[in-house]
């Protein structure tokens, strides 16, 4: 089961409805589903909320060291509560993912994000769950750093938020260690609307 949600960003109004932050969006929107209170606790260097389900206690977090410092506040909070790396699950922004999918994964790379880079470094591991929450890719690398850190469109915000909200409606499963079905219910997206069809021209 999923004892710590966590959130990737960058803390400050400047980059609140940046790309970036895609993983701070869905922790706000899993804290407001939960009815946990994020607080600053500097302990854990970020804004925590405690919750109880099930009789067990879980945890979210929204790291406030700036991205590439993510995995002190992870790690920190991880450790103090003898949480393992399976028991974790970040959410994050994902170049490599359509705005309106999102994915499940358990480990792998860090794939250049220096969020998970930093997670993997701290943690000792990269065998922790990810939400990876489509945004979409520029089309060229030397694109990618402008293109986090800007504004979604207000079509592709809506998508992005679409996404969350399919893994909102997974928590339950998420909390119970469904892993699998949480999958599936976060995979599954709704299939484009198809064109409508002109009819021929007559001559």
């Amino acid at each position: 089961m999923i004892k710590l949600f966590v959130g990737l960003g960058n803390p400050g109004p400047d980059y609140e409805a940046t790309r970036h932050n895609a993983g701070f969006w869905w922790i706000d929107a899993l804290a407001r589903e939960l009815k946990a209170n994020l607080q600053p606790d500097k302990s854990y260097y970020g804004l925590v909320a405690r919750t109880v389900v099930d009789g067990e206690p879980r945890w979210l977090l929204k790291p406030q060291t700036f991205m590439n410092l993510s995995g002190k506040s992870v790690a920190a909070l991880a450790r103090f509560f003898k949480i393992q790396p399976s028991e974790i699950l970040v959410a994050h922004d994902e170049l490599d993912i359509v705005p309106g999918q999102a994915k499940l994964k358990l480990g792998g790379s860090h794939a250049g994000h220096n969020g998970l880079r930093d997670i993997h470094g701290q943690l000792g591991s990269p065998d922790y769950w990810r939400l990876r929450i489509g945004i979409g890719h520029p089309g060229a690398k030397d694109e990618v750093a402008n293109w986090v850190l800007k504004k979604p469109s207000a079509e592709h915000r809506t998508a992005i938020e679409d996404s969350m909200t399919r893994a909102i409606l997974a928590a339950p499963l998420l909390l119970a260690g469904d892993m699998e079905k949480a999958t599936m219910a976060i995979h599954t997206s709704k299939p484009p609307r198809p064109k409508p069809v002109r009819p021929p021209e007559s001559d």
